[in-house]
């Protein structure tokens, strides 16, 4: 059976609500208006996975209890290792029946309150825990019809990092979404030169709280450093065109208006 592509364009990151959230009804409701707009852009709304290892609840739970409607080839799941296999498999048949067919696979943020997939679960030999790897080559064995991606840090030691890459894309990755970066990147330049062929999506940063980039890239950023993510954005679409663009804690009230409109002007 033969997979569908990734799209490219904009990946909207959407963060389901928590599940101990004292406003749930208002925070499906914030989810529901998140995610139709997405579908109407025509960009990928890219769904997290208990983000941070705080207990939220899933992005198939949330769109079936609202009676969302998932466009083809306009959703992204993010699947991570901290599941029971009953989870696990109940997720991925979920979104076999709503049409979703892209996942994106990666270790994620563990916590006490969460599990984590035994190697056995997942019917990997040789290693002591579950990666994105063994998780990769479980989905692609058992639900061959969905794409899967991976995750890339260009912040990690660079040859380590790209052996690992090579792990996942032979356990069966087919794209990759880079953790964010703020301007040409070296390590990001070669990934797109070793591998032409890979579907890879930047993730640009689209919040001003330069902490919270600061723990992501491993390095501190001033706080008063001068930084637009707007102006950021286009500049990392000049600079890879070829490339789809992951939007981190984009703003809906404050920036989505703009988001169309650089969409809009790639159309022309």
């Amino acid at each position: 059976m033969e997979r569908h592509k990734i799209k490219q364009g904009f990946h909207v990151e959407i963060i389901p609500p928590k599940q101990d959230s004292v406003k749930l009804e208002e925070d499906l409701a914030l989810f529901a208006s998140k995610f139709e707009r997405i579908m109407a852009s025509g960009f990928t709304a890219s769904i997290t996975d208990n983000a941070m290892g705080l207990l939220a609840f899933q992005g198939h739970e949330c769109i079936e209890e609202l009676g969302l409607i998932p466009r083809p080839g306009q959703v992204l799941i993010h699947l991570n290792t901290f599941h029971t296999k009953q989870a696990l498999c109940g997720i991925l048949d979920s979104c076999e029946r709503l049409g979703i067919k892209s996942v994106l696979a990666i270790s994620g943020d563990g916590s006490p309150r969460l599990p984590k997939l035994k190697p056995k679960d997942v019917e990997a030999e040789g290693t002591a825990s579950v990666t994105s790897v063994e998780l990769t080559r479980f989905i692609r064995k058992h639900y061959p019809e969905f794409t899967v991606g991976v995750a890339f840090n260009p912040y990690e030691p660079e040859e380590h990092e790209f052996e690992k890459l090579k792990r996942k894309l032979d356990a069966g990755a087919s794209f990759v979404i880079t953790q964010p970066i703020i301007q040409q990147n070296k390590v990001t330049d070669r990934l797109l030169s070793e591998y032409p062929g890979l579907p890879v999506i930047v993730e640009a940063w689209m919040s001003k709280k330069l902490y919270l980039l600061s723990d992501v890239v491993g390095y501190p950023i001033p706080e008063d450093a001068e930084f637009d993510p707007i102006e950021t954005l286009k500049k990392l679409k000049e600079l890879y065109p070829c490339c789809g663009l992951y939007l981190s804690l984009l703003g809906f009230k404050t920036q989505y208006e703009t988001i169309e409109q650089l969409a809009k002007g790639d159309e022309k």
